[in-house]
Protein backbone atom coordinates (compact mmCIF):
# COMPACT_ATOMS: atom_id res chain seq x y z
CA UNK A 1 0.00 0.00 0.00
CA UNK A 2 0.93 3.69 -0.91
CA UNK A 3 -0.16 6.54 1.56
CA UNK A 4 0.08 9.82 -0.21
CA UNK A 5 -0.06 12.72 2.28
CA UNK A 6 -0.48 17.08 1.09
CA UNK A 7 0.79 19.46 2.96
CA UNK A 8 -1.59 20.35 6.28
CA UNK A 9 -0.15 20.98 9.49
CA UNK A 10 -2.18 18.93 12.00
CA UNK A 11 -3.69 20.13 15.18
CA UNK A 12 -5.95 18.83 17.98
CA UNK A 13 -6.43 16.15 20.73
CA UNK A 14 -5.61 12.53 20.06
CA UNK A 15 -6.13 9.59 22.49
CA UNK A 16 -2.78 7.04 22.82
CA UNK A 17 -2.90 3.67 22.10
CA UNK A 18 -2.25 1.13 24.21
CA UNK A 19 1.28 0.50 25.36
CA UNK A 20 2.91 -2.35 22.84
CA UNK A 21 5.86 -3.05 25.82
CA UNK A 22 3.49 -3.17 28.52
CA UNK A 23 0.97 -5.02 26.92
CA UNK A 24 3.70 -7.92 25.97
CA UNK A 25 4.39 -8.11 29.58
CA UNK A 26 1.27 -8.08 31.11
CA UNK A 27 0.06 -10.85 28.92
CA UNK A 28 3.08 -12.89 29.17
CA UNK A 29 2.47 -13.20 33.43
CA UNK A 30 -1.01 -13.41 32.88
CA UNK A 31 -0.57 -16.77 30.62
CA UNK A 32 1.60 -17.83 33.97
CA UNK A 33 -0.65 -17.41 36.58
CA UNK A 34 -3.06 -19.51 38.57
CA UNK A 35 -6.56 -17.91 37.45
CA UNK A 36 -8.09 -15.90 34.91
CA UNK A 37 -7.28 -12.46 33.91
CA UNK A 38 -9.13 -9.89 31.81
CA UNK A 39 -6.10 -7.41 30.52
CA UNK A 40 -7.61 -3.52 29.73
CA UNK A 41 -5.91 -2.89 26.20
CA UNK A 42 -8.55 -0.89 23.69
CA UNK A 43 -6.05 -1.41 21.01
CA UNK A 44 -3.93 -3.94 19.43
CA UNK A 45 -1.42 -4.13 16.83
CA UNK A 46 0.55 -6.97 15.10
CA UNK A 47 3.18 -7.29 17.53
CA UNK A 48 0.49 -7.15 20.18
CA UNK A 49 -0.96 -10.24 18.79
CA UNK A 50 2.54 -11.74 17.76
CA UNK A 51 2.84 -12.59 21.78
CA UNK A 52 -0.99 -13.63 21.98
CA UNK A 53 -0.71 -16.14 19.59
CA UNK A 54 2.59 -17.48 20.94
CA UNK A 55 0.49 -18.01 24.66
CA UNK A 56 -1.94 -19.60 22.83
CA UNK A 57 0.81 -22.39 21.20
CA UNK A 58 1.54 -22.80 24.66
CA UNK A 59 -2.13 -24.30 25.99
CA UNK A 60 -3.21 -21.25 27.13
CA UNK A 61 -6.28 -19.25 25.66
CA UNK A 62 -6.37 -15.59 24.95
CA UNK A 63 -9.42 -14.06 23.66
CA UNK A 64 -9.72 -10.65 21.75
CA UNK A 65 -12.40 -9.32 23.44
CA UNK A 66 -14.34 -5.58 23.69
CA UNK A 67 -12.27 -4.02 26.04
CA UNK A 68 -9.06 -5.99 25.65
CA UNK A 69 -8.62 -9.78 25.92
CA UNK A 70 -8.79 -12.51 28.04
CA UNK A 71 -6.00 -14.49 29.57
CA UNK A 72 -7.02 -18.24 30.67
CA UNK A 73 -3.77 -19.39 31.75
CA UNK A 74 -1.60 -22.17 30.54
CA UNK A 75 -2.67 -25.75 32.32
CA UNK A 76 -1.02 -26.96 35.19
CA UNK A 77 -0.77 -30.21 36.70
CA UNK A 78 1.26 -31.89 39.53
CA UNK A 79 4.49 -31.25 37.84
CA UNK A 80 3.80 -27.51 37.03
CA UNK A 81 2.64 -25.64 33.62
CA UNK A 82 2.19 -28.09 30.90
CA UNK A 83 2.30 -27.31 27.49
CA UNK A 84 1.90 -29.33 24.03
CA UNK A 85 4.25 -31.57 22.78
CA UNK A 86 6.18 -29.90 20.08
CA UNK A 87 4.52 -26.32 20.66
CA UNK A 88 5.55 -24.33 17.79
CA UNK A 89 5.59 -20.49 18.40
CA UNK A 90 5.19 -17.88 15.20
CA UNK A 91 6.89 -14.40 16.63
CA UNK A 92 5.90 -12.43 13.32
CA UNK A 93 8.29 -9.77 13.18
CA UNK A 94 8.24 -9.23 16.54
CA UNK A 95 11.66 -8.93 18.11
CA UNK A 96 10.14 -8.52 21.69
CA UNK A 97 7.79 -11.62 21.38
CA UNK A 98 11.07 -13.31 20.19
CA UNK A 99 13.09 -12.35 22.55
CA UNK A 100 11.00 -12.57 25.84
CA UNK A 101 9.43 -16.15 24.55
CA UNK A 102 12.86 -17.81 23.95
CA UNK A 103 13.68 -18.21 27.51
CA UNK A 104 9.82 -19.13 28.42
CA UNK A 105 10.05 -21.88 26.12
CA UNK A 106 13.68 -23.00 27.18
CA UNK A 107 12.05 -23.09 31.14
CA UNK A 108 9.14 -25.02 29.76
CA UNK A 109 11.21 -27.42 28.69
CA UNK A 110 11.47 -26.77 24.72
CA UNK A 111 9.84 -26.38 21.12
CA UNK A 112 10.01 -24.68 18.26
CA UNK A 113 10.00 -20.81 17.21
CA UNK A 114 9.37 -19.10 14.15
CA UNK A 115 9.92 -15.39 12.73
CA UNK A 116 9.22 -12.96 9.49
CA UNK A 117 11.30 -10.60 7.96
CA UNK A 118 14.25 -8.80 9.28
CA UNK A 119 13.73 -10.61 12.69
CA UNK A 120 16.32 -13.39 12.05
CA UNK A 121 19.10 -10.84 11.62
CA UNK A 122 18.01 -9.24 15.40
CA UNK A 123 20.97 -10.54 17.34
CA UNK A 124 20.11 -13.17 20.11
CA UNK A 125 23.79 -12.86 21.42
CA UNK A 126 24.47 -13.04 24.76
CA UNK A 127 21.39 -14.07 26.05
CA UNK A 128 21.62 -17.26 23.70
CA UNK A 129 25.23 -18.35 25.37
CA UNK A 130 23.64 -17.65 28.82
CA UNK A 131 20.57 -19.81 28.16
CA UNK A 132 22.89 -22.56 27.03
CA UNK A 133 25.33 -22.10 30.14
CA UNK A 134 21.95 -23.50 31.96
CA UNK A 135 21.51 -26.30 30.35
CA UNK A 136 18.98 -25.32 27.79
CA UNK A 137 19.59 -26.80 23.90
CA UNK A 138 19.53 -24.59 21.23
CA UNK A 139 19.99 -24.69 17.61
CA UNK A 140 22.42 -22.20 16.11
CA UNK A 141 20.91 -18.58 15.37
CA UNK A 142 20.37 -16.41 12.64
CA UNK A 143 17.95 -19.10 10.76
CA UNK A 144 14.32 -20.29 11.40
CA UNK A 145 13.06 -22.29 12.79
CA UNK A 146 14.76 -22.26 16.48
CA UNK A 147 14.84 -25.29 18.01
CA UNK A 148 14.49 -25.70 21.73
CA UNK A 149 15.00 -28.19 24.00
CA UNK A 150 15.35 -28.12 28.45
CA UNK A 151 14.36 -27.61 30.75
CA UNK A 152 16.32 -24.53 32.22
CA UNK A 153 17.76 -24.19 35.18
CA UNK A 154 18.19 -21.28 37.30
CA UNK A 155 21.11 -19.62 39.04
CA UNK A 156 22.90 -16.66 38.45
CA UNK A 157 23.24 -15.10 34.58
CA UNK A 158 25.05 -12.67 33.72
CA UNK A 159 24.64 -9.90 30.69
CA UNK A 160 26.35 -6.77 29.33
CA UNK A 161 24.01 -3.49 29.93
CA UNK A 162 24.69 -2.03 26.95
CA UNK A 163 23.36 -4.70 24.77
CA UNK A 164 19.16 -5.12 24.45
CA UNK A 165 17.24 -4.69 27.32
CA UNK A 166 14.73 -7.36 26.42
CA UNK A 167 17.06 -10.22 27.24
CA UNK A 168 16.81 -9.39 30.99
CA UNK A 169 13.21 -9.03 30.59
CA UNK A 170 12.84 -12.85 28.71
CA UNK A 171 15.08 -14.01 31.56
CA UNK A 172 12.62 -12.33 34.68
CA UNK A 173 10.09 -13.70 32.76
CA UNK A 174 11.20 -16.92 32.84
CA UNK A 175 12.27 -16.98 36.45
CA UNK A 176 8.61 -16.77 37.10
CA UNK A 177 8.59 -20.63 35.84
CA UNK A 178 11.65 -22.14 37.43
CA UNK A 179 11.65 -24.16 41.05
CA UNK A 180 15.23 -22.35 41.31
CA UNK A 181 16.60 -18.99 42.59
CA UNK A 182 17.21 -16.54 39.58
CA UNK A 183 19.87 -13.53 39.66
CA UNK A 184 20.34 -11.64 36.77
CA UNK A 185 23.63 -9.61 36.84
CA UNK A 186 23.46 -6.69 34.19
CA UNK A 187 26.86 -5.01 33.48
CA UNK A 188 26.99 -1.03 34.40
CA UNK A 189 26.49 0.67 32.27
CA UNK A 190 23.01 0.03 31.68
CA UNK A 191 20.93 1.17 28.17
CA UNK A 192 17.27 1.53 28.18
CA UNK A 193 16.94 1.16 31.78
CA UNK A 194 13.73 1.87 31.97
CA UNK A 195 12.44 -0.98 29.48
CA UNK A 196 13.69 -3.24 32.91
CA UNK A 197 11.49 -0.80 35.35
CA UNK A 198 9.18 -1.73 32.87
CA UNK A 199 9.51 -5.31 33.47
CA UNK A 200 9.82 -4.81 37.27
CA UNK A 201 6.67 -3.18 37.73
CA UNK A 202 4.41 -5.88 35.60
CA UNK A 203 6.10 -8.01 38.14
CA UNK A 204 4.92 -6.36 41.04
CA UNK A 205 1.60 -5.91 39.50
CA UNK A 206 1.07 -9.99 39.66
CA UNK A 207 3.12 -9.89 42.94
CA UNK A 208 6.43 -11.06 42.05
CA UNK A 209 9.31 -9.44 44.44
CA UNK A 210 12.26 -8.84 42.67
CA UNK A 211 15.58 -7.84 45.00
CA UNK A 212 17.77 -4.88 43.83
CA UNK A 213 20.93 -4.72 44.51
CA UNK A 214 24.38 -3.03 43.53
CA UNK A 215 27.30 -5.34 43.15
CA UNK A 216 30.79 -5.73 41.92
CA UNK A 217 32.78 -8.37 40.58
CA UNK A 218 36.20 -8.53 39.31
CA UNK A 219 36.27 -4.96 38.86
CA UNK A 220 33.10 -4.74 37.18
CA UNK A 221 29.94 -2.83 38.47
CA UNK A 222 26.48 -4.77 37.92
CA UNK A 223 22.99 -4.19 39.14
CA UNK A 224 21.85 -7.36 40.52
CA UNK A 225 18.13 -8.46 39.94
CA UNK A 226 16.82 -11.83 41.84
CA UNK A 227 13.52 -13.65 42.04
CA UNK A 228 13.23 -16.29 44.41
CA UNK A 229 12.76 -19.87 43.98
CA UNK A 230 9.49 -21.09 43.41
CA UNK A 231 8.16 -17.90 42.76
CA UNK A 232 4.86 -17.62 41.12
CA UNK A 233 2.46 -14.61 39.20
CA UNK A 234 -0.76 -14.15 41.27
CA UNK A 235 -3.56 -11.92 41.06
CA UNK A 236 -4.93 -9.48 39.81
CA UNK A 237 -7.95 -10.53 37.86
CA UNK A 238 -8.04 -7.08 36.40
CA UNK A 239 -5.11 -5.34 34.71
CA UNK A 240 -4.93 -2.14 32.46
CA UNK A 241 -2.35 -1.16 29.66
CA UNK A 242 -1.20 2.26 29.78
CA UNK A 243 -0.84 4.78 27.09
CA UNK A 244 2.05 4.66 24.30
CA UNK A 245 4.42 7.13 24.71
CA UNK A 246 6.46 5.59 22.13
CA UNK A 247 3.30 6.17 19.68
CA UNK A 248 2.50 9.31 20.87
CA UNK A 249 5.84 10.71 20.34
CA UNK A 250 4.73 11.39 16.41
CA UNK A 251 2.05 13.49 17.13
CA UNK A 252 4.18 15.35 19.64
CA UNK A 253 6.81 15.64 17.21
CA UNK A 254 3.71 17.14 14.92
CA UNK A 255 2.81 19.23 17.10
CA UNK A 256 6.11 20.73 17.57
CA UNK A 257 6.00 21.43 13.68
CA UNK A 258 2.90 22.83 13.43
CA UNK A 259 -0.15 24.46 15.81
CA UNK A 260 -0.01 22.13 18.70
CA UNK A 261 -1.22 18.61 19.39
CA UNK A 262 -2.63 17.22 22.87
CA UNK A 263 -2.55 13.19 23.55
CA UNK A 264 -4.54 11.86 26.11
CA UNK A 265 -4.36 8.65 27.83
CA UNK A 266 -0.27 8.86 29.13
CA UNK A 267 0.95 8.59 32.43
CA UNK A 268 3.35 11.03 33.68
CA UNK A 269 5.22 9.03 35.78
CA UNK A 270 5.51 6.10 33.52
CA UNK A 271 8.54 3.76 33.40
CA UNK A 272 8.31 4.21 29.54
CA UNK A 273 11.41 5.62 28.48
CA UNK A 274 10.38 7.55 25.23
CA UNK A 275 8.33 9.73 27.54
CA UNK A 276 11.76 11.80 27.39
CA UNK A 277 10.02 12.54 24.22
CA UNK A 278 8.80 16.50 26.22
CA UNK A 279 11.89 17.22 27.60
CA UNK A 280 13.53 16.56 24.63
CA UNK A 281 11.43 18.84 22.45
CA UNK A 282 11.57 21.32 25.11
CA UNK A 283 15.06 21.31 24.59
CA UNK A 284 15.05 22.20 20.64
CA UNK A 285 12.73 25.14 21.84
CA UNK A 286 8.81 23.67 21.32
CA UNK A 287 6.52 24.52 24.06
CA UNK A 288 5.43 21.35 25.78
CA UNK A 289 3.25 20.39 28.94
CA UNK A 290 2.04 17.77 30.77
CA UNK A 291 -1.75 18.49 32.99
CA UNK A 292 -2.74 15.00 34.30
CA UNK A 293 -2.54 11.99 31.41
CA UNK A 294 -2.62 14.39 28.34
CA UNK A 295 0.96 15.95 26.81
CA UNK A 296 0.92 18.54 24.59
CA UNK A 297 3.64 20.12 22.25
CA UNK A 298 3.34 23.24 20.02
CA UNK A 299 5.88 25.00 17.88
CA UNK A 300 8.40 27.46 18.80
CA UNK A 301 11.88 28.67 17.99
CA UNK A 302 13.24 25.47 17.40
CA UNK A 303 17.10 25.14 16.99
CA UNK A 304 19.03 22.37 16.85
CA UNK A 305 21.39 20.62 19.50
CA UNK A 306 22.86 17.05 20.38
CA UNK A 307 20.94 14.55 21.29
CA UNK A 308 21.90 11.15 23.48
CA UNK A 309 19.56 8.19 21.96
CA UNK A 310 21.04 5.35 24.11
CA UNK A 311 17.95 5.41 26.13
CA UNK A 312 15.70 6.17 23.54
CA UNK A 313 16.09 4.76 20.46
CA UNK A 314 12.68 4.42 19.07
CA UNK A 315 12.46 8.29 19.61
CA UNK A 316 14.85 8.99 16.82
CA UNK A 317 12.60 8.95 13.61
CA UNK A 318 9.93 11.20 15.01
CA UNK A 319 12.82 13.22 16.22
CA UNK A 320 14.36 13.39 12.87
CA UNK A 321 11.52 14.49 11.03
CA UNK A 322 11.82 18.11 13.29
CA UNK A 323 15.29 18.26 13.74
CA UNK A 324 14.71 18.56 9.77
CA UNK A 325 13.71 21.72 9.60
CA UNK A 326 15.49 23.24 13.19
CA UNK A 327 17.98 26.44 12.87
CA UNK A 328 21.65 24.39 12.86
CA UNK A 329 22.40 21.19 12.81
CA UNK A 330 21.34 18.28 15.48
CA UNK A 331 23.38 15.70 16.32
CA UNK A 332 21.50 12.53 17.21
CA UNK A 333 24.51 10.35 19.10
CA UNK A 334 25.00 6.76 20.75
CA UNK A 335 22.56 5.27 17.83
CA UNK A 336 23.66 2.48 16.67
CA UNK A 337 21.66 -0.04 18.29
CA UNK A 338 18.90 1.69 14.88
CA UNK A 339 20.99 -0.50 12.35
CA UNK A 340 19.67 -3.41 14.27
CA UNK A 341 15.56 -3.06 14.12
CA UNK A 342 12.89 -3.82 11.60
CA UNK A 343 15.34 -1.53 9.21
CA UNK A 344 18.55 -0.07 9.55
CA UNK A 345 17.34 3.29 10.86
CA UNK A 346 20.44 5.10 10.37
CA UNK A 347 20.31 4.53 6.88
CA UNK A 348 16.42 4.39 6.62
CA UNK A 349 15.96 7.96 8.58
CA UNK A 350 18.43 9.72 6.42
CA UNK A 351 17.53 8.48 2.88
CA UNK A 352 13.70 8.82 3.84
CA UNK A 353 14.50 12.66 4.80
CA UNK A 354 16.92 12.72 2.50
CA UNK A 355 14.69 12.13 -0.86
CA UNK A 356 12.18 14.47 0.98
CA UNK A 357 15.08 17.27 0.54
CA UNK A 358 16.14 17.50 3.90
CA UNK A 359 19.87 17.03 4.85
CA UNK A 360 20.72 14.13 7.21
CA UNK A 361 24.13 12.12 7.04
CA UNK A 362 25.58 9.39 8.74
CA UNK A 363 28.04 10.15 11.50
CA UNK A 364 29.74 7.31 13.35
CA UNK A 365 27.02 6.05 15.49
CA UNK A 366 24.37 8.64 14.94
CA UNK A 367 23.25 11.01 12.25
CA UNK A 368 23.86 15.14 11.72
CA UNK A 369 20.72 16.18 10.90
CA UNK A 370 21.49 19.91 9.16
CA UNK A 371 18.17 21.96 9.32
CA UNK A 372 16.62 22.99 6.09
CA UNK A 373 13.60 25.95 5.86
CA UNK A 374 10.91 23.49 4.84
CA UNK A 375 10.89 20.14 2.95
CA UNK A 376 9.62 19.55 -0.38
CA UNK A 377 8.40 16.14 -0.03
CA UNK A 378 8.97 13.10 -2.14
CA UNK A 379 8.87 9.27 -2.70
CA UNK A 380 9.80 7.45 0.36
CA UNK A 381 10.34 3.91 0.67
CA UNK A 382 9.16 2.88 4.27
CA UNK A 383 11.52 -0.15 3.84
CA UNK A 384 8.79 -2.11 6.12
CA UNK A 385 9.42 -0.53 9.41
CA UNK A 386 6.40 1.16 10.96
CA UNK A 387 8.58 4.49 12.35
CA UNK A 388 9.75 5.27 9.08
CA UNK A 389 6.36 5.70 7.59
CA UNK A 390 5.21 7.29 10.43
CA UNK A 391 7.96 9.73 10.45
CA UNK A 392 7.43 10.37 6.53
CA UNK A 393 3.77 11.03 7.47
CA UNK A 394 4.65 13.88 10.37
CA UNK A 395 7.09 15.11 8.52
CA UNK A 396 5.37 15.17 4.93
CA UNK A 397 2.72 17.26 6.95
CA UNK A 398 4.49 20.55 6.87
CA UNK A 399 6.17 19.79 3.28
CA UNK A 400 5.82 22.20 0.49
CA UNK A 401 4.62 19.36 -1.89
CA UNK A 402 3.44 15.87 -1.69
CA UNK A 403 4.72 12.70 -0.13
CA UNK A 404 4.74 9.43 -1.03
CA UNK A 405 5.13 6.64 1.13
CA UNK A 406 5.87 3.18 0.08
CA UNK A 407 4.99 0.20 1.64
CA UNK A 408 3.04 2.39 4.34
CA UNK A 409 0.92 -0.51 5.48
CA UNK A 410 4.06 -1.87 8.00
CA UNK A 411 2.37 0.73 10.04
CA UNK A 412 -0.11 -1.84 11.39
CA UNK A 413 2.87 -3.75 13.12
CA UNK A 414 2.85 -0.93 15.96
CA UNK A 415 -0.09 1.10 15.09
CA UNK A 416 -3.13 0.11 12.95
CA UNK A 417 -5.02 3.13 12.81
CA UNK A 418 -2.26 5.24 12.46
CA UNK A 419 -3.88 7.30 9.30
CA UNK A 420 -7.12 7.02 10.81
CA UNK A 421 -5.61 9.17 13.44
CA UNK A 422 -3.56 10.99 10.95
CA UNK A 423 -6.84 12.12 9.35
CA UNK A 424 -8.46 12.86 12.69
CA UNK A 425 -5.78 15.49 13.17
CA UNK A 426 -6.70 17.58 9.93
CA UNK A 427 -3.66 15.81 7.62
CA UNK A 428 -4.42 14.31 4.42
CA UNK A 429 -3.39 10.80 3.58
CA UNK A 430 -4.78 8.99 0.28
CA UNK A 431 -4.29 5.08 0.17
CA UNK A 432 -3.77 3.34 -2.86
CA UNK A 433 -2.48 -0.11 -3.85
Amino acid sequence: MRVTIEPSPLAGTIGAIASKSVAHRLLVLAALKDRTTTLLCPTTSRDIDATATCLSALGARVTRTRIGFRVVPIPRDGAGLRIPEGAHLDCGESGSTLRFMLPVLCALGGGSIQGHGRLAKRPLSPLWEELCAHHARLSAPGSFPLTVSGPLTGGTFTLPGTVSSQFVTGLLLAACILTERVTILVERPIESLSYIRLTLDALGTFGVGVTEAETSRGGRDYLSLTIAADTRPAGPDEVRVEGDWSCAASWLCAGALGRGIRVSGLEGRSHQGDRAILLTLASLGAHVRQEGTTAEARGGALTGRTIDAADVPDLVPPLAAVASTCTGTTRIIHAERLRLKESDRLETVSSALNAMGGMVSINGDGLAIHGVPRLRGGIVDAANDHRIAMMAAVAGATATGPTTILGAECVRKSYPAFFDDFRRLGGTATESE
